[in-house]
């Protein structure tokens, strides 16, 4: 039976003359997760997933999501929705499927208002080859459909105090000024505009940041924002900064007031916007995206305490799994409850980074599965536990995964695991000369597999925001081009993996700053310097597999780990902890 929701698109599209819609999943500020108000493709196909597009025609539903989620698409999925696999041969893109189920003069609506102009270009670009035409879609027409649709968020902008940013709003806006030479930029990206103002909210799930536009002239700097979320506190250091408050749903009515000629728009902006400012040049990057990717002294020196307090949580959390699992009456849901319980009872904590993903067993092959009560599963004396999780403190944000072996293990579960850690270690050891790029090293993480045949599918390593989105830009390790050069002072992970269906998943994730090494007569070179303090699981190691060097680096860190968080730690916690950073 068809669904009603689908039903009832296809009878709006047809009274619109239209001929298909596109639904990507993105709110009018590109987020990675998004409020309630703006998770159409989720209401509309049933897939939670946090990446995914879906497209609807007369007669077809088909949603592209990538290898993160296919086993969770696979599930969720309305049974007339066909899953379509990025990256895998003969899977075709959206516009070649739909060349192929629409006619010459077809026409396929987007929405303008969540679709960013650069996918917008490259869609309207590829389709126009087929005849096919490229609409936005009717301003109301998910509130029209979505008819209990949530409303956006309210809660309230606080204040994050120089004590841990470091640097003044006022100054920071003074810098971007002097970056773009003459003319402004417009942004929405949410964690820019939080960096820039200093600002922090609650608006996005598990990111502390602020639904808003800012936009930024030689003169002036304009927030715009629910003047019902700005306190009068708030609102005396906006003033105090230079930065004037207009309200958030003026947006779009007032930028096209802006001499778009001498702005600048980040390609990553949204296509109603660029309709409503023509003339404004488009930029790849704006310039605030590196300079919030450089740490500076004060977020440094915040996010290495953050993580001495994370990982005191993490021991007694590991702690407590190894006593709780044997009794057979801990499930994957619970784990994120304990995992809370231990975080929150650090100081400076402001709640989880991101959605804890806790796969036992075949579940950890699932790369971001996030477990149900239906789904989830008991854990037991025996196999893998994978544990993706994180934490904001008001000084630093933190991913830390950790693979745990809760008891016998097979052989092939062994040498995955050890794989897994000597790309790891491999990456975790680099040097490497100034201007090298994240996808330059990626190799190192994968090599010691590649010779096995086996890979893994997503990205190595992203940077990570200062009490920010856990997940930011523009650097990162991964396959895929990534131009943007490493520099010291950036935070990035290192979570190489290896996932088999219906088997297992092991992944190892640290967290790493690129900190100055030496410079020779060939130039300057780089190092990580590793942040994240936990034990790694030494039971699966096939022992015969590492090298030297690999045990001595391993037998390293966890000298490090025991002797940053011993002092925290009770004489039954540090004796655990003893135990588990032992050298081998």
């Amino acid at each position: 039976m068809e669904s009603m929701k689908l039903q009832a698109v296809r009878n709006f599209l047809k009274e619109a003359s239209l001929d298909a819609v596109i639904v990507v999943d993105s709110d009018p500020h590109g987020s990675e997760y998004l409020p309630e108000h703006w998770k159409v493709r989720e209401w509309l196909s049933g897939f939670t997933g946090s990446a995914g597009t879906l497209v609807v025609t007369m007669h077809k539903a088909a949603l592209w999501t990538d290898s993160r989620y296919f086993l969770q698409a696979a599930s969720q999925l309305l049974p007339e929705v066909e899953l379509m696999k990025e990256g895998v041969p003969d899977t075709p893109e959206i516009t070649e499927w739909l060349g192929c189920q629409l006619q010459c003069g077809s026409k396929v609506a987007i929405d303008a208002q969540v679709t960013s102009l650069k996918r917008a270009g490259e869609w309207q670009a590829a389709l126009a080859q087929a005849g096919i035409e490229l609409l936005p879609a009717p301003e109301q027409m998910w509130d029209e459909l979505w008819r209990e649709r949530p409303q956006l968020p309210v809660g309230p902008v606080v204040i994050h105090p120089v004590q841990y940013s470091g640097e003044s709003c006022r100054s920071k806006l003074e810098r971007i000024r002097q970056q773009l030479s003459s003319g402004g930029i417009v942004l929405s990206a949410l964690d820019e505009i939080a960096w820039i103002l200093n600002l922090r909210g609650s608006d996005v799930h598990c990111c502390p940041v602020v639904m808003s536009y800012l936009v930024i002239t030689q003169q002036e700097a304009l927030f715009y924002c629910n003047p019902e979320k700005v306190s009068a506190s708030v609102m005396h250091y906006l003033q105090e900064e230079g930065v004037q408050l207009r309200p958030y749903d003026c947006f779009l009515h007032e930028v096209g007031g802006y001499n778009s000629h001498t702005m600048k728009l980040p390609a990553s902006s949204m296509l109603a916007v660029r309709e409503r400012m023509p003339d404004a040049t488009v930029v790849a990057e704006t310039p605030v995206a590196l300079m919030k990717a450089v740490k500076n002294r004060t977020e440094l020196e915040g996010l290495r305490t953050a993580q001495v307090r994370d990982g005191v949580a993490m021991v007694r959390f590991l702690r407590w799994l190894e006593q709780t699992v044997p009794a057979g009456e801990v499930t994957e849901l619970a784990l994120d409850d304990a995992l809370l319980h231990y975080r929150s009872q650090q100081a400076k904590f402001c709640g989880i980074s991101f959605d804890t993903i806790a796969g036992y067993g075949a579940h950890g092959a699932i790369v971001h599965y996030e477990a149900t009560p239906e789904s989830a599963s008991t854990l037991l004396p025996q196999g893998f536990l994978l544990l993706d999780s994180g934490g904001h403190y008001l000084d630093g944000t933190t991913d830390i995964t950790r693979t745990i072996a809760l008891g016998p293990l097979t052989d092939e579960a062994c040498r995955d695991y050890t794989w897994v850690l000597k790309g790891h270690i491999n990456l975790a050891t680099a040097h490497f000369p100034q201007g090298t790029c994240g996808t330059q090293l990626d190799v190192l993480a994968r090599i010691a597999m590649w010779k096995e045949g086996v890979t893994y599918l997503h990205g190595t390593g992203h940077g990570v925001g200062s009490y920010l989105n856990v997940h930011e830009g523009p650097h990162q390790i991964r396959m895929n081009h990534v131009p943007t050069p490493l520099r010291p002072g950036m935070v990035v992970t290192n979570e190489p993996g290896i996932y088999r269906a219906g088997k297992h998943g092991v992944r190892i994730e640290n967290m790493m700053v690129v900190t100055e090494a030496r410079e020779t007569d060939f130039g300057k070179f780089y190092r990580f310097d590793i942040v994240t303090l936990c034990p790694i699981d030494t039971r699966p190691i096939v022992r015969e597999m590492m090298t030297t060097d690999e045990l001595d680096w391993l037998n390293g860190y966890h000298q490090r780990v025991y002797e940053a968080l011993a002092p925290h730690l009770d004489e039954e916690e540090r004796r655990w902890l003893k135990e588990k950073t032992q050298r081998i």
